[in-house]
């Protein structure tokens, strides 16, 4: 059964997701924008250019033409790094030095301990809650791949669930958002978003990733439309416009759901070496999508 975006929450979902979009950053560089008026901001994965976990991230991406950076929660023993007060204030300071945002955090090590199955998950994710919510960061990318991968898993899913639904009390609390990303078609993710039941658990969209399993991309953005918090620009066959993603059609869709904010760049192809290619990636959806000030 095709399920209605808005879900049973549809009210306390729409204000808490359009409170997330208005609240992206401003860059000093300014966004590119499409013809159409949508704001796109720029941002790289802090893992792509390889500083992860590391407030140099922030320099590195402006000088490759980027807006902002998708900061890694990284573990120290037990607890997030970034809970150490002088770490939070490294990233903060870079920011105002650099002009260039955190434009999310992810936590990837949720691809070896599971949210469905290891405590320690869910324990870094609320920890990560209080560090958003202090750095005034809107969005956490919660990953299932790996170990975490739900798909064939419907004790896992039961289990994620569970997980999701006690965190999200937490999360609406801080106005923070878990974006989900995995390899499941749009039907299970609205299915899931359903069964937790808040606004404050929605979807993280990675183009390549998606086509890849083999889902229509195109068609997944649309049928999203008002759960998709931030995407993944990827192509995992070669550099952006030269490989297997058709970035011109996937602005297209991102337009028509009306979408406004990150689109955060996770290259995995680098024949140019890695500083070559992720400005060239990033000149292309500056070109696609119009002009950026970097």
């Amino acid at each position: 059964m095709l399920r209605s975006p808005a879900l049973s929450s549809g009210l306390a979902m729409s204000i808490l997701v359009a409170a997330v979009l208005l609240a992206r950053p401003s860059p000093a560089s300014g966004a590119v924008r499409s013809s159409e008026g949508h704001r796109v901001l720029l941002g790289v994965c802090d893992w792509t250019i390889g500083k992860t976990g590391d407030p140099a991230a922030l320099g590195l991406a402006g000088s490759l033409g980027c807006d902002g950076v998708q900061v890694s929660l990284v573990p120290k023993g037990d607890s997030l790094a970034l809970l150490d007060p002088a770490l939070r204030r490294a990233y903060l300071e870079a920011c105002e030095r650099t002009g260039v945002a955190i434009a999310s955090f992810a936590v990837g090590d949720l691809n070896e301990v599971p949210l469905k199955s290891d405590p320690r998950a869910e324990r870094w994710l609320a920890e990560g809650i209080d560090i958003a919510a202090a750095m005034r960061v809107k969005v956490i990318l919660v990953p299932f791949f790996g170990k975490g991968d739900l798909k064939g898993d419907a004790a896992g899913v039961d289990a994620a669930v569970a997980a999701l639904k006690r965190l999200a009390l937490k999360a609406e609390a801080k106005g923070v958002v878990l974006a989900l990303e995995n390899w499941l078609s749009a039907g299970d993710n609205i299915a899931i978003l359903e069964r937790v039941g808040s606004p404050a658990v929605r979807l993280y969209y990675d183009v390549a990733n998606s086509q890849d399993a083999g889902h229509p991309i195109l068609d997944e953005i649309r049928r999203l439309k008002g759960l998709i918090v931030e995407f993944h620009a990827k192509d995992t066959k070669d550099l952006y416009g030269k490989g297997s993603i058709d970035f011109p059609s996937v602005r297209a869709a991102i337009e028509d759901i009306g979408y406004n904010g990150w689109l955060v760049m996770e290259g995995t192809k680098m024949p140019l070496g890695l500083e070559a290619s992720v400005r060239y990636d990033a000149d292309y959806l500056k070109a696609l999508f119009g002009t950026g000030a970097r």
